[in-house]
């Protein structure tokens, strides 16, 4: 039997959809009021009479960006997955409650982060720069990444699949990227191959100040429809290039923000343990930034706060780097700072 196609962003049509799968009582009209954010989901808040409230996303087949960007939106039960399994991983409270899936309509909900709350990203570029933020965000994620790693077999089961990770990451960021600059195309493609060998614990994929909410001091973190079993100088090169872009944009607060960058890297550091000083890890994760520097600029999704002369420079400063890659982060964080500069 065929399913009927639903809409999350009509509202009508939500209300019936909840009302029918009995997630709303029968006679029971909500507000709802559609979220701002990525470019891959609708997501709607749905506020109900009791007082309870949860977000309700639906993966989009073609992604909300200029280019033509698609991926299976079935991807909705990796989320599902990635709730319920980060839940179990990460500090109590910084994961919100996993609610209900339906796989047939890509649909994944789960509980609202209290009122008041407010968007990372949105702080920082406001130049809000908490250095103990950033202390935090580097321990949330090197938590999740020590977590994972003696669970490897029931994780590698469940997260084994990087199907996602390679349409939503590897070729609009990466590929995209060097099919626009012939002289990183070498380096990006060894980026990948290495990227595709390396397989070591959960790696969330999306792990940026857009996907997280701070609420009474506490970080949440959302959007994990990319996490798979794989490798986490990912997660750390994609974060990073999130604080530099933003010392390249913000320039009153550049000098924090390269501090800041600092401090997250030694923070995850502190958090993951002895395996940040396994061999190759540190160089890999400064190619993985340089790597993601450049996809912010030239890839699928460009970063929408920077200007054309900020992203020439950015792509100036990643490209002189990328013949000769800084063996350590904060040996790319300073070279990075200074090149903005000259």
């Amino acid at each position: 039997m065929q399913i009927a196609a639903l809409n999350i962003e009509e509202p009508n049509q939500l209300v019936s959809y909840l009302r029918g799968a009995g997630h709303l009582e029968a006679g029971e009209s909500p507000v709802i009021r559609g979220l701002p954010g990525g470019v891959s989901n609708r997501t709607v808040l749905v506020q109900r009479a009791n007082g309870a409230s949860f977000v309700i996303k639906q993966a989009l087949a073609k992604l909300r960006v200029e280019a033509d960007w698609r991926s299976d939106p079935s991807r909705s039960h990796r989320e599902a997955l990635g709730l319920q399994w980060l839940a179990r991983l990460a500090p109590a409270g910084t994961i919100t409650p996993f609610l209900f899936e339906d796989p047939e309509h890509h649909v994944v909900a789960m509980a609202a982060v209290p009122q008041p709350h407010e968007n990372w990203k949105t702080r920082l570029l406001a130049g809000h720069v908490e250095m103990d933020c950033l202390k935090r965000f580097g321990a949330l994620l090197g938590t999740i990444h020590r977590r994972a790693a003696p669970f490897r077999e029931e994780l590698r089961a469940v997260f084994d699949d990087r199907t996602f990770f390679e349409t939503l990451r590897l070729e609009p960021y990466y590929l995209f990227a060097a099919s626009r600059n012939p002289g990183a195309r070498r380096f990006l493609e060894q980026l990948i191959a290495e990227t595709l060998a390396t397989r070591e614990t959960l790696t969330h994929g999306d792990y940026s100040p857009k996907n997280v909410l701070i609420h009474e001091n506490e970080m949440v973190l959302l959007d994990h429809e990319v996490v798979h079993w794989g490798d986490p100088a990912f997660d750390l090169g994609f974060s990073l290039t999130h604080v530099l872009s933003k010392a390249l944009h913000v320039d009153s607060c550049r000098a924090a923000f390269l501090t800041a960058a600092g401090l997250y890297w030694e923070s995850y550091c502190e958090h993951v343990g002895e395996w940040a000083k396994r061999n190759g890890f540190e160089a890999r994760v400064a190619r993985h930034t340089l790597g993601c520097l450049l996809a912010r600029v030239d890839g699928r999704s460009p970063l929408e706060y920077l200007s054309g002369p900020e992203r020439d420079q950015q792509r100036a400063a990643v490209l002189a780097m990328m013949d000769d890659p800084p063996a350590t982060v904060l040996a790319l964080v300073q070279n990075f700072g200074q090149s903005l500069e000259s």
